[in-house]
């Protein structure tokens, strides 16, 4: 079986959806939540190739992946040899696909040639999957950007570029990285990807609901769609797409007590995998579940006050017997 191929069976049939790589969030417990509650695949927050190629001793603290088998490692990094040697650990790790971002806007990512100055370079991209396509056997996967900007070459000329390097997906984002985030994500750019390659294409962009991921679908043909910053705190968001979808069933919103039950269990996760740095983190994911809801604002200012991880706890327990 081609690594096209199991990337498609890692999709599954029907109407995949998958978790998008998000900085400072895709962490292994929201990893964990989100495919338990029905995300097909989960992208990890990208990772600097640099920093594992020239330190493979990070590999174990950056590429925790134990318990795993649905996880797509993202790297970002703007040279070939580094590419292929940190996509070479993550496979080994247990990375059930490796993903090449080219399409962070971040200007210190940028800056140093990765990210969204790829769009800007197709033959420097088409170079870099090939690199990572010789160092790993698993499926090599490509996340981009409508384009940097409407002057630039677009998301079609850089996916058929990184397809016919071997790329085995392409993930479209329907912004420029001049937009960053805001305005409206182009769906036509997607569609447009997908008639022109003949691999998998995940689209990405302002999927805010199930009603969003079925329109995705139909608009564009794409094979799966990625959901990004609407499952922070919503992690129902896949089962209820999966179902729309699926059955043209809307499933009610989950209510208070499973909204803080299922904060509480990210929570402890976050204290089990990340330690003492666990603390920020759980401020924000208490923060995001409970947005909302009666008192959640009161909430808030409490959790950013707490001081350990069993205050956090404490804080969301007294919120629901409060509410």
């Amino acid at each position: 079986m081609s690594a096209t191929s199991r990337f498609s069976a890692l999709l599954g049939a029907g109407f995949p959806v998958v978790s998008a790589p998000m900085a400072g969030v895709s962490d292994k417990a929201f990893r964990v939540i989100a495919c338990d509650h029905g995300a097909r695949l989960a992208w990890t927050e990208m990772i600097a190739a640099a920093a594992l190629a020239r330190n493979p001793a990070l590999t174990e603290e950056l590429l925790d992946l134990r318990g795993e088998d649905r996880t797509v490692v993202q790297l970002f990094g703007a040279e070939p040899e580094e590419m292929a040697v940190a996509a070479a650990l993550a496979a080994g790790a247990g990375a059930a696909a490796i993903d090449i971002n080219m399409g962070c806007p971040v200007d210190r990512v940028v800056g140093s040639g990765a990210g969204a100055a790829l769009m800007l370079r197709p033959e420097r991209a088409a170079a870099l999957v090939a690199a990572v396509k010789k160092a790993v056997a698993v499926p090599v996967t490509v996340k981009m950007r409508r384009g940097w900007d409407e002057h630039s070459p677009d998301a079609v000329m850089v996916a058929e570029a990184v397809v016919a390097a071997g790329a085995d997906a392409v993930i479209v984002h329907g912004r420029y990285r001049s937009q960053f985030f805001s305005g409206r994500a182009d769906w036509g750019i997607i569609a447009a990807v997908k008639r022109a390659v003949a691999v998998p294409v995940i689209g990405n962009g302002d999927v805010r609901s199930a009603e969003d991921a079925a329109q995705l679908f139909a608009t564009t043909g794409c094979d799966a769609v990625m959901i990004g910053r609407a499952a922070r705190g919503n992690p129902w968001l896949f089962t209820a797409c999966q179902k729309f979808l699926q059955e043209k069933r809307l499933l009610p919103p989950p209510g208070p007590e499973e909204r803080v039950a299922t904060a509480l269990k990210h929570c402890s996760l976050l204290e089990r995998f990340e330690g003492a740095r666990a603390l920020v983190k759980m401020k924000r994911q208490a923060d995001w579940y409970t947005r909302g809801l009666p008192g959640a604002a009161r909430l808030r200012e409490s959790l950013y006050r707490a001081e350990s991880a069993a205050e956090i706890k404490l804080l969301l327990v007294e919120f629901l017997t409060c509410s």
